[in-house]
Order: C-alpha cells, then sequence, then structure tokens
C-alpha cells in the first residue's frame, strides 16, 4: 500500500512537471520538442504501471526517446517531401528548356528557308532581266510558244512578289502605214497582257500603251533594225522603283 502511495506520488510530480515544462515549450520549441514532450509523459505513466517509482523514472527516459524517433521520422519525411517537389520543379523546367531549345532552332530553320526563297526569288528576276527576248513576225500580234514560256516565268516572279506592278509598251517597225503601226503595236501589247491576265496575274497590275513606229530603237531602218522595232517592251515595277525591263520583240 505505501510503495503504491509513493508511486502515485511521484508520477503526480513528473506528470506536473512534465506539464509545466510542455507549456512552456510551446514558444520557443519546434514540433520535435513537443514529439520528446509526448513520450517523456506516456513513459512515465507506462512506467509507474509497470515497475513503480523506478519503473516511471525508466519510462520516461524510454518515453523521450521514442518521442524524439518520431518528431525526426516526421522531420525526415518533410523533408523527403520537400526533396521530392524540387525534383518535380527541376524536372519541369528542364522540359521547358528543351522545347523553348527546339523552338529556337524551328525559328533559325524557317528563317533560313525564307532567306532562300528570296534569294531565289531575286535570281528568277534576274535571270529574267537577262534572258526575256520575245520577238514578233511581221505584221503578226501572235505570241509564238518559245516565248509564251517566258511570259510564263514573268507571271510566276509575279505570284510570288504581289507588290510588283507591269508596264508593257508596244512597238512596230517603220514599215507600212502608220495609222496601221500603231493599231498593230496595240494589239500586241493587248495580245502580251492578255496572256497573262490568264496565268493569273490581275489586271490591275498591268499598265500599258503602244508608239506605232514613232519610236524606233535605231536612226537607219534596215532590215535587221526593223526585226528589233517589232516589239513590246515589259518594266517590271515596285514601290522603290523599277526593278528589271525587258524587251518582247
Amino acid at each position: 500500500m505505501k510503495k503504491q502511495l509513493i508511486s502515485t506520488l511521484i508520477i503526480g510530480a513528473l506528470v506536473f512537471s512534465t506539464q509545466a515544462t510542455a507549456e512552456q515549450s510551446v514558444e520557443v520549441e519546434s514540433s520535435s520538442n513537443n514529439e520528446e514532450l509526448i513520450g517523456l509523459t506516456s513513459g512515465i505513466v507506462l512506467g509507474a504501471v509497470v515497475g513503480g517509482p523506478v519503473g516511471a523514472i525508466i519510462g520516461a527516459f524510454t518515453g523521450t526517446l521514442v518521442g524524439k524517433s518520431v518528431g525526426d521520422d516526421d522531420a525526415l519525411k518533410s523533408q523527403q517531401a520537400m526533396l521530392d517537389e524540387k525534383e518535380q520543379q527541376l524536372i519541369a523546367l528542364n522540359q521547358q528548356n528543351e522545347s523553348l531549345v527546339e523552338l529556337s532552332d524551328q525559328y533559325e530553320q524557317a528563317q533560313q528557308q525564307l532567306t532562300n526563297l528570296k534569294m531565289a526569288q531575286e535570281q528568277k528576276l534576274t535571270e529574267l532581266a537577262l534572258g526575256l527576248n520575245i520577238q514578233f513576225k511581221t505584221g503578226s500580234s501572235t505570241i509564238e510558244p518559245h516565248f509564251q514560256s517566258q511570259l510564263n516565268d514573268i507571271a510566276y516572279a509575279m505570284s510570288l512578289s504581289p507588290e510588283l506592278t507591269l508596264d508593257l509598251t508596244g512597238y512596230a517597225d517603220r514599215r507600212g502605214d502608220g495609222d496601221y503601226n500603231q493599231a498593230l503595236s496595240e494589239q500586241r501589247v493587248a495580245e502580251v497582257k492578255s496572256y497573262l491576265i490568264e496565268q493569273g496575274v490581275t489586271e490591275q497590275r498591268l499598265h500599258n500603251q503602244a508608239f506605232g513606229d514613232s519610236l524606233p530603237l535605231m536612226a537607219e531602218q534596215s532590215f535587221e533594225n526593223d526585226f528589233f522595232d517589232r516589239r513590246v517592251t515589259l518594266k517590271l515595277q515596285n514601290q522603290d522603283g523599277s526593278l528589271a525591263a525587258f524587251s518582247a520583240k
């Protein structure tokens, strides 16, 4: 009976002391210390029940160790969760970086393709400027098949550059009546204009005029000079002015 009374007094004193200490520690210590206090209290109770006063003291130390172990486990779990979250963020950032690199590569490829297209367009215009030579037979406004393919190139170049317009100017040689030659030069321009429209060039982009035999290339009239006077001049233009001039002879 006396042992039980002593045990009860010790337990009460230790529990009271532990509770007071726990209340003071709430404001200044971390959650891991709380776990130690809980373990201490639980250890005292269990030790007193099992082994009396001595058991209460031993149980108190044992409970403290158990409580600290529980607190450490929670801290480890919390830290692991934080590390897992950071790992996921790093994975997401890495994926975003790979996407940015891929987009950058695609942009550079598109820029290179655009540059190549512009160079090809300029080369085509240069070829047209140097190579177009359409000739009309005497008294005729018919466009020969060979020269139709060259006009196809003109239409294609204009389709690549919607800002381009085309000036058409018709001429005739000095043989025959002046009124007839004027009408013939106008008919030649009309034939070229109509053919380009058939190839998809809008009429608003084509400007035409004709001068008959009034503006020969050479002052002296001859068979050879008349050959070059039977022409329609084509001049590509944009907002900056003339790009290239071609002669359809």
